[in-house]
Formats: structure tokens, sequence, C-alpha cells
């Protein structure tokens, strides 16, 4: 199974090319979901068939599939009311009708994760293409199961659970009422779906895609959305340069666009892995013009790495943390140590890292930026540290 995630500044053409990346997935064999998160139906426009519908069969071998969220926020919300019910009778609550339910902000983002996690983990399909929202809004989904698992983790720790036939008796003892049953079957719930939808972005299987024009705006974009996924642990493939110029034109008014064009991509073939899409003169529509494009294969292989590298002996007999960073800048670095935690930020990204058992009983003893990795000391706490005989 691989899932493609394609993502890109707004008005790069990640939908045009996430749709081209699917039929061409299909067109090589593979059963084939395309899904879109645009709340209109650009997807269906691109793959040039009737918009509007949340399910399509688009091609042989291809599917084209866009979440209700509101469907599934009404759905989520009766059940939950259903589940609350006791409590809310205590309460003297009225029930919300389905029919004047409106989706929440945050609905959206959950079902988009859920609809990755079941299109993944389906045995329907070999090839799942995501077409993300734009790079910021991507950055934050793709972060969202891990931010929310965290909070569910603190707000209502599962070793908690294990007194559940207590609660009756502490709530009297405490003289407050103690959290329902209710309550935490539904964060258990809700954290094993979120850990579900970690593990389909984290799977080898999963690359993440970008999409831009070749420019300086696009530059700057491509430098800091890759930065972000590094922060996140997440694996990019290539970086597909979309609506690029032919470079022998007849218009003279081509020229300058040109040659910024293949200034910026001969600066991009230094960092990334570069592919190519002309600019058809046209918006692409339907699978004719998707076909010509020539978008990269399914088939490119992204490296593996974990994320943090693995703790090594340094040779001055500190531990040393190694975290891939491409693209970081020394002054936009910050790190903080809370506890079992580190605290991560670069740039306008942040990342709370739970630090692994040995380096729990260390000191932080410094950190420097190196050739994209930001490499961390950790001394080992002499009270906390196993002694020698």
């Amino acid at each position: 199974m691989r899932t493609i995630l394609i993502t890109g500044p707004g008005g790069s053409g990640r939908t045009t090319l996430a749709a081209a990346t699917a039929l061409a997935a299909a067109a090589e064999g593979d059963r084939t979901l395309v899904l879109g998160t645009d709340r209109t139906d650009t997807l269906g426009a691109a793959l040039g068939v009737p918009t509007g519908a949340r399910r399509v069969e688009a091609a042989p071998r291809l599917a084209a599939w866009r979440p209700d969220p509101a469907g599934d926020f009404r759905k989520d919300l009766v059940a939950l009311q259903e589940r609350a019910s006791s409590a809310l009778d205590l309460l003297g609550a009225s029930r919300l009708d389905p029919d004047e339910l409106t989706p929440l902000p945050g609905a959206e983002e959950l079902t988009w994760l859920r609809a990755l996690r079941d299109a993944a983990l389906s045995d329907k399909y070999d090839t799942v293409v995501v077409d993300l929202p734009p790079a910021p809004q991507a950055l934050a989904l793709l972060a969202l199961p891990e931010e929310l698992r965290r909070y569910l983790r603190r707000l209502l720790p599962p070793e908690r659970q294990a007194a559940r036939a207590l609660r009756p008796v502490l709530g009297r003892l405490a003289g407050v009422p103690m959290p329902a049953e209710w309550l935490y079957e539904t964060a258990a719930r809700l954290d094993l779906e979120l850990a579900a939808v970690e593990a389909v972005v984290a799977d080898r299987g999963t690359v993440v895609r970008l999409v831009a024009e070749p420019g300086p705006a696009g530059a700057e974009a491509l430098r800091a959305t890759r930065l972000g996924l590094a922060l996140r642990g997440l694996r990019t493939d290539v970086v597909v340069a979309n609506r690029v110029l032919p470079e022998a034109s007849p218009d003279t008014w081509l020229a300058g666009p040109v040659a910024q064009q293949r200034k910026t991509l001969e600066e991009w073939r230094e960092t990334y892995d570069v592919r190519t899409v002309a600019h058809l003169g046209r918006d692409p529509r339907g699978a004719d013009d998707l076909t010509a494009l020539a978008v990269p294969g399914t088939g490119q292989t992204a490296p593996a790495a974990d994320w943090p590298v693995t703790d090594r002996l340094g040779e001055d007999g500190v531990l040393v943390w190694r975290i891939p960073l491409p693209g970081a800048i020394r002054e936009e670095l910050d790190l903080v140590r809370r506890g079992d935690e580190l605290v991560v930020t670069a740039g306008r990204f942040r990342r709370i890292v739970p630090l692994p058992s040995v380096l729990r009983r260390c000191t932080v003893d410094g950190a420097a930026l190196r050739e994209g990795e930001l490499r961390i000391r950790f001394a080992p706490d002499p009270r906390l540290w196993p002694q020698g005989r």
C-alpha cells in the first residue's frame, strides 16, 4: 500500500497534479483512490467528471472521493448524545436535532483524517493519493493527531481508568462528581482513531510530494514547508515544479519568466529531487490533459529516515540526539527542556517531543545546527544515572 500526500503553496496546481498522479497510477495498473479535501469540487473539475458527487468512478481502476464533513459531524454528535443520555437527562438538557446541526471549527479536519485512515487501511486500493490543503493548513492537519493525543493523555490519563470501579466511592469521599464512564470511553475511542491516523502518516509507504511554481515565492514556500515536514518526521519523495514554460518560445515576452524559472530550477536541483511539469497553455481538464502533463510516477522512492535519529555516544562521552532539520536557520531555532519533553521550535513550527528514557536521566549540555541537523548534547545526570561499582 502506498499513500502519496500532495501539497504546496496555494494556487500552485496541487489539485490538478493530485488528479494527474492518481490517473497515472491507475494507468500503471494500481487500484487507485484520489481523496479530495477541498470544499468546492475542484478535483472533480480537474478529472473531468460531474462535480458535486461525493464518490465517483473517474476512470478504470480510479475512484475519486470527497468526504462529507457536515454529515459526519451530525452522525458523531448524535451518537455522543446517545452515549451521554443519562448525564444530559440529569442536567435537564434538550437534545439537538440532527437537522439543526452545522459543523464546528475542526470538524472538517477530523473528517479528512478519518477518511485518510479508512482509505489507507482499506484492501480495495493499492495507491491512495490525497489532495491536501495548501501547505500551512496541510502541516497543521498532519500535526493534529499527535497534538490531540497529547492533550487527551494530559486531560484524561489512561492510568486513571484503572480505578473505574472505585469512581463512585471516590466521588462520595471527595464530595465532587467524578468523570463519567462514557467520557473515558469516548476519549479512548478517539485516541485509537488518532493513533491509526498517526500510523498511516508515519508508515514507510507514505510520502509527501511538494508542488510549486518555480519562482521566488515558490522557493521560500518550499523551504518553509520542507522544514515543517522534517520537524514532524515526514518524508518527501520529489518536488514537482509545475507550469514550467518552454525554453524555446518565439514569444519574446516569455524571455524574462523563462530565465527566472531556469535560475530557480537550478537552485532547487541543488537541494531537492526535482521533476518538471510543462505548462499546457491552459487549465488542464479531463483525462487527456492530465495524461499530457506526464507527472512523476508513483514509484519514486523516498529516503528512509527515523525521527529523531537514534541516540549515539559522542566522542567526549555525552549522548548526542540528531534531529534532521533541512532548511533550518540558526536564529529561528529554540529549544526548551520541560520535564521529560523537549519543545523544539523551528521558524513558525513547533513540536513537543517526549524524550527517550535514557535521555530523561540526562541534562541538556548544548546544541548546534550543522549540515541541516540539529544536534543536541545530553550529559548524564549523576543523581539519576546508574553508578558503576
